[in-house]
């Protein structure tokens, strides 16, 4: 008689969501594999509309409290098309570092606290560091110095105040940013050092096809700019397109296990990835020099499939943000003066995309003859994974079906995680309860 077996996993506790997941399988066949996202919808894109120009970065900022500056940066640069703003070479370069900031805090705490436990054995961070305290001890410091660099651009390392349409409200010194660069020579040097770590561990086995997303920048490792780009899949060929172009290729649509709308790639409504292994895929050689070189040397087989190996691409990024950022600081040499370009209200359209520790962040903005929000559309990078998390959740479980539950629901639990849908995601997040049928 054929087995049925159900997995009731839930709730996935302290995400940026509130989730659960449901596996159904009679035999060999996995019947049901959903990622339940049942968090009561927070209504930003509504909340937006009729505010002033000046006040969406930082209601935008609120929707993650650890990715404040992609929301920021994705609104700032939607508006400033809108209202036909362009920022000067010294704020486009402080953006930029303001981005390191939160890509080394970002993937610092989930390497570190979140994702290495899996590989190493250990039920949490805290426990891993009493055999591995230099790890953790590295992984607080390089979280600690993202929001560092945070803090002097920003304002502050939660929800940054300092950012806003056209620029800043007030330009850090150029000695202050100078004054971070011993600090990120240290991180960098740490970061080629855990990357010969992470490149050692011993991913379960598990391969998927993905079309990959991201930006790619002309000559830049993508993060406030570049043309939406894929490597094509299944029932879709290769991309190269503008952002404004982003919603003739992609589109959301309501899925019945999920409060949060599926991104998915059109004609054929199929799933994509986004994130650090579509950046590796699709901008390697983009990579500042030191971070290519070593992702060079660490032996990944490319393009990346596995999708454990995020943790290997992170810290690739890792390495990326120490080595930009090191290089402005090491170029910061005089204060700005300009901080800010001055625009006037008007209706306009604007859509801008940015690479968010977590994948592609789309925003579009429409503004009414006040220059104030009429309609605004936010797609994170959640929303943009989820399909693909279901996609790889129905081909990891045939796999994984001979293990027992315990074992069986652990490799779904490091699968979710390896897309780090938070950094706050307790390492205990998955509940399983099992319901078997027909054993005899």
């Amino acid at each position: 008689m054929t087995q049925t077996r159900r997995f009731t996993v839930k709730p996935l506790s302290r995400v940026e969501g509130e989730g659960a997941l449901r596996v159904r399988v009679s035999g060999e066949t996995v019947e049901i594999a959903e990622f339940n996202i049942y968090e009561p919808p927070r209504f930003f894109e509504k909340l937006l509309v009729g505010r002033e120009v000046h006040e969406v970065p930082d209601i935008t900022a609120r929707i993650c409290g650890i990715c404040p500056v992609a929301y920021q940066m994705s609104s700032c640069h939607a508006l400033e098309k809108a209202l036909g703003i362009e920022v000067s070479a010294e704020i486009d370069l402080l953006r930029r570092l303001l981005y390191c900031g939160e890509w080394l805090q970002s993937h610092a705490l989930h390497v570190h606290l979140l994702h290495a436990p899996d590989f190493l054995g250990f039920e949490s961070g805290f426990a891993m560091a009493a055999t591995h305290p230099e790890m953790v001890e590295n992984g607080l410091k390089l979280k600690a110095l993202g929001n560092r660099l945070m803090e002097v651009v920003g304002g502050r390392a939660v929800h940054p105040i300092n950012v806003t349409v056209g620029g800043f409200y007030k330009a850090p010194s150029s000695s202050a940013i100078h004054r971070l660069l011993p600090e990120l020579e240290w991180g960098l040097e740490t970061c080629l050092t855990l990357l010969k770590e992470v490149a050692a561990f011993e991913p379960p086995t598990f391969e998927a096809t993905y079309e990959c997303v991201s930006l790619r920048h002309d000559h830049d490792y993508p993060m406030n700019h570049g043309r939406v780009v894929s490597s094509g899949g299944t029932q879709s060929s290769p991309l190269s397109i503008e952002v404004e172009d982003f919603n003739q290729h992609f589109r959301e649509r309501q899925v019945p296990q999920s409060t949060a709308l599926h991104s998915l790639r059109l004609p054929g409504e199929t799933p994509y990835l986004t994130g650090p292994i579509a950046r590796m895929n699709l901008c390697r050689d983009q990579l500042p020099s030191r971070a290519r070189a070593a992702a060079d040397d660490c032996g990944l087989e490319m393009p990346l499939r596995n999708p454990y190996r995020s943790i290997v691409a992170r810290v690739v990024e890792m390495a990326a943000a120490c080595e930009i950022a090191s290089d402005i600081a090491r170029e910061a040499t005089a204060d700005v003066n300009c901080c800010r370009s001055v625009y006037k209200p008007r209706a306009g359209v604007g859509c801008h995309a940015t690479e968010a520790p977590r994948g592609l962040l789309y925003h579009r903005y429409r503004l009414d003859d006040r220059g104030r929000v009429a309609e605004a559309e936010i797609i994170p990078p959640t929303s943009q994974n989820q399909a693909q998390v279901e996609g790889d959740l129905r081909g990891l479980l045939p796999g994984v079906l001979a293990l027992d539950d315990a074992e069986a629901t652990r490799r779904c639990e490091m699968l979710i995680r390896s897309y780090d849908p938070c950094i706050s995601c307790a390492t205990h997040f998955l509940t399983l309860s099992v319901d078997r049928e027909g054993q005899g």
